[in-house]
């Protein structure tokens, strides 16, 4: 059979289930149905093989037993599956929280946006249908009011008159469509933003909600109640195992107990899911008034930027002011998304209490308290402080590797089996006590355990894996226990499928996935790579073909009498440069005047002539 033949067998088996709790008067979803298949498979008691073909009455044995427990009304187990599924489908974290409920907007708007985008209104009254239809849009996109409130409608249109008056559709209704998308979305940010200003100026927005001071009132309610819970829960949870310890210890002889030992297991475990599914809602709060404070904080100093923008003008540039309008109505929508989200915690804080209701029936508070009279109840955080001081002494397990906080740098990031919680008391007594790290943490196969005392850090550590396989044992038994200790590494998906026409059988495939990176060299061995190697012998074929055409190919050329002996020339200078020169000082020179005279030229009384030559010039170093 292949895979799409082996899914519609799973479906097909999920479907008969849900319609025979139908029958029954119970509403149970394909998520539910699978994890109880997988469950009841699981579950050693019910012997179902898989190494052998499922028949018929096969199937309609675990479509039987799957509806039996569904249908179960006083079963811990059932409650905390179910508890499980709910949270899974249900949680989500704020981002993606506020990308969902954006989607829906959007879903929702979407004929608006047609209506407006695509008119081709002519006439005046089709006009003023647009602008109301625009004015509607920005209402509805916004938040801010409902479109049938008067008051409200004529605010927003006055508002966006200001910034986008009607004489300007013709040109709106010229643009593209995902133009005239992006205007509108503008349009609504532009004109939230003039509406929150006007709120807090006191001249409108008496229909716009005070989300910051709803927030301040809400979250501190929300945490008060969640606490509540958490504290009701942990106390329960406390109570139980007090009693399973008394019982473990009793032994033999207390056959005297009201509840059964598998009951108040079923029990604890409904309540330690219920604590961590508040645990993590309750972070989610804190965030959320985290994020709230910071959102005031900006919501507060935007406006008074504005204000001073403003300065009760009659004309501000639209360069100044839109950019903080637009700013506003994005803070503003952060409050909304905060007060989406927090309506979605507080509303599964109501629905995950109503999965306590079994245990709560099957375990009355006043036969509780008569089991816990002389009983001492203590709380994780006292077993903790009990169990502090007792650290392991690695000498006495050798092979063993003992990790402890002081020596450990990641010591908070370690990613601890179980949840933190203590393996050896759930094999010894079922009973689910957060592991203490100070006592010592055992690290065994690449991974870590810690424990809640001494002496069950000892036990544990002298056969691990033994322990290890007893607990998995147990898991099968109760699997709820699979998400509230975080096992779904160790268990398979359990597929069914058939090798013939007539017979099915469960198919066990381990899901075994991790992000993991390598990097190696590029040829970490020396060898010969031949590069015209080629594995395709189509490409041979086109490379034989190639050369045999070449052997008929031959090159010619010829020269004219215009291209004898010409080519291009190109030669590159460097440009002359205009250079000059500066001295420190300027300075100048003068030699003396040159006075020679010579007397006796014109001759005497004899006729030789004598001359004399006198030099009067004076020196130059005068």
């Amino acid at each position: 059979m292949s895979r799409a033949q082996a899914e519609g067998v799973i479906k097909k088996i999920i479907r008969e289930i849900v319609q025979e709790c139908v029958r029954r008067s119970h509403s149970v979803s394909d998520t539910l149905v699978a994890f109880m298949i997988k469950a009841v498979v699981l579950d050693p008691i019910n012997q179902f093989n898989v190494d052998r073909p499922l028949t018929k009455q096969d199937v309609r044995r675990l479509t039987q037993l799957c509806v039996d427990r569904l249908v179960d009304q006083r079963s811990p187990s059932v409650d905390t599956i179910k508890m499980q599924v709910y949270f899974d489908m249900n949680y989500t974290s704020q981002r993606e929280l506020r990308e969902e409920h954006e989607h829906l907007l959007l879903a929702k708007l979407s004929p608006v946006v047609c209506e407006i985008t695509e008119t081709r209104a002519k006439t005046h009254q089709a006009l003023d249908g647009l602008y109301r239809k625009i004015v509607s849009y920005i209402l509805l996109r916004s938040g801010m009011g409902s479109p049938t409130n008067l008051s409200t409608v004529r605010e927003t249109t006055a508002a966006l008159r200001s910034v986008f008056p009607q004489s300007e559709l013709g040109t709106f209704m010229s643009l593209m469509k995902r133009d005239k998308e992006q205007q509108l979305v503008e349009l609504t940010r532009i004109v939230t933003g003039i509406r929150l200003f006007n709120k807090n100026t006191g001249k409108g927005g008496e229909d716009v909600d005070d989300l910051p001071e709803i927030l301040n009132e809400a979250l501190p309610i929300c945490s008060m109640y969640i606490e509540s819970e958490l504290g009701t829960s942990r106390n329960l949870a406390y109570q139980y195992t007090a009693i399973l310890e008394n019982f473990q210890r009793a032994g033999a002889g207390a056959r005297g107990y009201i509840f059964p030992p598998d009951l108040l297991k079923q029990a604890l475990y409904n309540v330690r899911q219920h604590e961590a599914f508040l645990n993590i809602i309750l972070a989610d709060v804190i965030l959320c008034a985290k994020r709230v404070e910071t959102l005031q904080a900006d919501l507060h100093s935007e406006m008074e930027e504005l204000k001073a923008t403003v300065q009760s003008r009659a004309a501000v540039p639209t360069a100044q002011v839109f950019p903080r309008f637009t700013a506003l109505a994005k803070l503003w929508s952060g409050f909304q998304d905060e007060m989406i989200f927090l309506s979605v915690l507080n509303n599964m804080v109501t629905s995950l209490k109503s999965f306590l209701a079994s245990q709560s029936q099957l375990l009355p508070e006043d036969q509780v308290s008569i089991l816990l009279e002389g009983m001492e109840v203590k709380s994780d955080e006292q077993r903790l402080k009990e169990s502090a001081e007792n650290h392991m002494d690695p000498s006495e397990f050798e092979n063993q590797e003992w990790l402890f906080p002081e020596t450990t740098a990641n010591f908070d990031k370690l990613p601890f089996e179980y949840k933190g919680m203590c393996a050896y008391t759930l094999v010894k007594d079922g009973s689910l006590l957060p592991g203490n790290p100070s006592i010592g943490i055992l690290k065994h196969r690449n991974k870590f355990y810690i424990f809640s005392s001494k002496e069950a850090a000892c036990d544990f550590a002298a056969n691990p894996d033994e322990n290890i396989e007893q607990l998995a044992e147990i898991v099968r038994r109760s699997p709820e226990l699979i998400q509230l200790l975080d096992l779904h590494h160790q268990f398979v998906c359990i597929t069914p499928y058939s090798e013939t026409e007539s017979e099915e059988r469960l198919l066990v495939k381990p899901i075994t996935m991790c992000d993991s990176c390598t990097q190696t060299d590029t040829h970490p061995v020396e060898s010969n790579i031949v590069k015209s190697y080629e594995w395709n012998e189509w490409e041979l074929r086109r490379k034989a073909i190639k050369l045999a055409n070449l052997r008929r190919k031959v090159t010619h050329s010829m020269q004219t009498n215009l291209s004898h002996m010409r080519r291009d020339n190109v030669s590159q200078v460097y440009l002359p440069r205009d250079t000059a020169c500066q001295t420190k000082k300027e300075g100048t020179s003068n030699v003396p005047q040159p006075q020679v005279y010579l007397a006796g030229l014109r001759g005497g009384e004899t006729k030789t002539t004598h001359f004399i030559k006198t030099n009067l010039t004076r020196p130059a170093d005068e």
